[in-house]
């Protein structure tokens, strides 16, 4: 069921909160092993739902958190690292401590590609230390991508309505659109990074994952706002705004959206189904502008240098402020930990990525900052901020990336051709939806929106619209 259909008989009385926590906690227990979504049940959540009541739309609805994500439950912050294992922060992060205040409930916490995918550039997407491997529930063979693996993957699969995931660069839509299911990146600082382990300041952000999008826009009117302790946050409060209200299946009306043609890929099968998104569009009242051609040479190796410098400097701030209990409280003491511990620890691939990132000077260096400011001018202002202004756009859609690949713990991810523009909307901060747009060979692939910083509303009503006018879309087979 929808989080909306679930907060209706919750707040009907039909059900109650203790009894969806343990439905949903038996259809975990039930069938996880095949998929290694969840690193652990939050032994308090049915206390929490029997004290959520029913007022509001939120009030007893179960969320999963991924497991970079504090919550003041028995439950630790591992980000899939046995060096974390004992960070049990008992904080809730402060996008948690709005999800309970709105009557939501911790369910339990989700696997996800260890460090958030930023550990090595020969990683398998969804394999942790901690959890194992996570694996798509469409094909249990093929990737559930990442970093928000255990999060997609367990929407997916019916282990909740609502999970909330992360992203530096693809780390909410790439597992949304491989898992089939409704991914939101917001606008860095719609969403407070307080308590969530960083990569990037100036890239990291934390989004809804659901299998709607009615319910991604209920769970972002819960966590959206200022928090004083996250700078990035200090216009959200002006900014953020009723996003269930927005929601209209004619909001394509008399809109005009950017194809990026040249992020659609090779595959000529993506491409079909994308020409089938747009006469959707089409059909609801769109104009569609094909954009063929935006050139990024420096693009790629400028946020690869911010993100390093910054992945240094944020997590030997966030180590510095764990528990007692936690042995290692910089990224030097990580990497001598995982040399330490490499049989469990690097069994597949190394940590080449950290071995960069400690090599890497202060956030004053002048090659840190041109890179920063060279890569959001490139993504933001003279990327999507400037298409959408040449053609008078609303909004800019892509296919989000081709279909699940199998999963290769020898050699890494094989992503193949770069389908999809999420790396613009990542780098310059701007928001991005994927919503479900088709199968191939029974494998899901996912429509992008994308727009300027701050359209959430907008990109919500857009993808609503395309998902009403769509038609039903199932779980996978083996879930449903």
């Amino acid at each position: 069921m929808s989080a909306a259909d679930l907060s209706a008989l919750l707040a009907q009385g039909k059900i109650t909160s203790d009894l969806v926590l343990a439905m949903y906690a038996h259809r975990i227990r039930a069938h996880d092993d095949a998929v290694h979504a969840i690193l652990a049940l939050n032994r308090g959540a049915e206390t929490d739902g029997a004290a959520a009541g029913t007022i509001g739309p939120f009030h007893g609805l179960p969320v999963l958190v991924k497991d970079n994500i504090e919550t003041a439950d028995l439950l630790p912050t591992t980000a899939g690292s046995l060096a974390l294992a004992a960070n049990l922060t008992h904080r809730d992060a402060s996008l948690v401590a709005r999800l309970r205040k709105a009557g939501g409930v911790v369910l339990g916490k989700t696997n996800l590609s260890e460090w958030a995918n930023f550990r090595s550039d020969r990683a398998s997407s969804g394999w942790s230390a901690v959890g194992g491997l996570t694996r798509n529930p469409w094909d249990t063979t093929r990737t559930a991508c990442g970093s928000s693996a255990g999060s997609a993957a367990a929407i997916a699969a019916g282990f909740a309505p609502l999970a909330i995931g992360t992203e530096t660069d693809g780390s909410i839509t790439c597992p949304a659109a491989m898992n089939g299911i409704v991914g939101l990146k917001p606008t860095v600082g719609l969403v407070s990074r307080t308590g969530i382990v960083p990569i990037s300041a100036s890239q990291d952000t934390a989004g809804p994952m659901a299998r709607t999008v009615r319910d991604a826009a209920l769970l972002l009117n819960a966590i959206a706002g200022t928090d004083p302790a996250d700078p990035a946050t200090k216009e959200a409060d002006r900014r953020r705004v009723d996003y269930l209200a927005g929601l209209n299946p004619d909001a394509l009306r008399g809109k005009r959206i950017g194809a990026l043609r040249f992020a659609e890929g090779q595959s000529p099968d993506v491409r079909a189904r994308f020409d089938t998104a747009l006469d959707v569009l089409r059909a609801k009242g769109a104009t569609i502008v094909d954009i063929a051609h935006y050139d990024t040479p420096t693009l790629g190796d400028d946020e690869m240098t911010v993100m390093l410098y910054e992945f240094h400097d944020g997590l030997d701030r966030y180590l510095a402020h764990t528990p007692p209990a936690v042995a290692t409280r910089s990224m030097a003491s990580v990497i001598a930990f995982d040399q330490a511990h490499a049989a469990q620890e690097m069994p597949w691939f190394g940590q080449e990525l950290m071995e960069r990132s400690i090599r890497t000077g202060p956030l004053t260096d002048a090659a840190y900052i041109q890179a920063r400011d060279r890569a959001r001018r490139v993504a933001g202002h003279d990327g999507i901020d400037a298409m959408l202004a040449r053609d008078h756009l609303d909004a800019l859609v892509a296919p989000t990336i081709g279909p699940a690949w199998v999963n290769d713990l020898v050699n890494g991810d094989r992503p193949g051709d770069n389908t999809g523009a999420g790396s613009l909307a990542a780098v310059a901060g701007d928001p991005h939806l994927t919503v479900p747009m088709g199968q191939l060979k029974e494998l899901p692939v996912g429509l992008s929106f994308i727009g300027p910083a701050w359209s959430e509303a907008r990109l919500l009503a857009l993808g609503y619209a395309y998902e009403q006018a769509r038609g039903p879309w199932q779980p996978p087979p083996a879930y449903r």
